[in-house]
């Protein structure tokens, strides 16, 4: 399924993800996902909410620099190897992962949500 996710934009110096946090935990806006990627000056703070609107309008009222894109939630078997397969289809089909991370694991369904970012979200969904 595709989600939208928010990615902020922020120097590479101490303190700098207190600002965007502050700001979505004073609104009510619950995290569902945290990703953190950085370079030598700058960080890329991605965010999965349940409104990714609300949540954009209170991050740039904020100050922040703000992202929507679509990613691909996908859900694995949560045990070694359940990743596996899905990689197989997205290597079959001739896709290239940009960044992925896990979010909502340890759940009593044995199931894992994965976040993917890839080229055309709607090929991945019928490979």
């Amino acid at each position: 399924m595709k989600i939208r996710q928010l990615s902020v934009f922020l120097e590479n110096r101490p303190g700098q993800m207190k600002l965007p946090c502050r700001a979505l935990a004073d609104a009510g806006i619950n995290v569902l996902a945290m990703t953190l990627a950085d370079t030598e000056k700058f960080g890329i703070l991605r965010f999965i909410v349940k409104d990714p609107a609300a949540a954009q309008q209170v991050l740039e009222k904020a100050g922040c620099i703000v992202k929507q894109t679509e990613v691909l939630a996908v859900q694995v078997d949560d045990r070694p190897g359940g990743l596996v397969k899905l990689l197989e289809i997205f290597e079959k089909a001739n896709m290239t992962i940009e960044y992925m991370y896990a979010f909502n694991t340890n759940r009593p369904d044995g199931k894992a949500t994965l976040a993917f970012r890839v080229e055309d979200p709607d090929a991945a969904i019928k490979a």
